[in-house]
């Protein structure tokens, strides 16, 4: 692990060395470690590949935001909002954001038993100013990362053609996936620190 780049899941969950959480996290230090690679390998890589820096920090805050996480979205929207070229992004992720709010998991299975449990939701599509703002490619990201968030049972072969239409290469779309997999992983297991840090403040009282 980097030493000059914090722990993020440690940083994002306000875990001080030496503390109870810190301690929990230290029992599964594999786990800790593995976490922090996947951040550095998406965020701070030795080579950008074919989704730039921007793209990366524009879907994290996306992801970060669907989930109704403020705390995140602004560690990952905060080195757009330090940017003079980046700065206008900004507003149009939150505007998107806004519009994209839902509740899920929702959408359609294969005809099966899984049928019952089939659920209509909104199918998000970026506003035809956030379109014009964004382009053809981040503006694809986007409505994929909502898909993934909201409609995994929706993901299809469908889906991944119209991100490639939209200019994705093959490696991108793994990129992409990642990206949103590791910020839904990272609130999951900040929520659950959150929730050890509240227990042990109640049993301490």
């Amino acid at each position: 692990m980097t030493t000059s780049t914090p722990d993020i899941i440690d940083l994002l969950a306000g875990i001080k060395p030496g503390s109870s959480l810190d301690r929990i996290r230290t029992q599964r230090p594999e786990t800790r470690e593995q976490a922090q690679k996947s951040y550095l390998a998406l965020f701070v890589p030795d080579t950008i590949g074919d989704v730039s820096l921007v793209e990366r920090q524009a879907i994290a805050s996306f992801v970060a935001g669907l989930h109704r996480q403020p705390d995140i979205f602004e560690f990952y929207v905060n080195p757009l909002g330090d940017s003079e070229e980046n700065r206008w992004l900004v507003e149009v992720l939150k505007a998107e954001i806004g519009a994209a709010q839902a509740v899920g998991p929702y959408g359609q299975y294969p005809a099966g038993p899984l049928s019952v449990e089939n659920a209509q939701g909104l199918i998000y599509q970026v506003s035809k100013a956030g379109h014009e703002a964004l382009g053809e490619k981040l503006a694809a990201a986007l409505e994929h990362a909502h898909l993934l968030v909201f409609r995994p049972r929706d993901a299809s072969s469908k889906a991944l053609q119209a991100l490639l239409d939209a200019g994705w290469t093959t490696d991108g779309i793994v990129t992409l996936s990642q990206l949103v997999s590791f910020v839904a992983f990272q609130i999951r297991v900040i929520a659950g620190l959150s929730l050890l840090a509240a227990s042990a403040r109640r049993a301490a009282a």
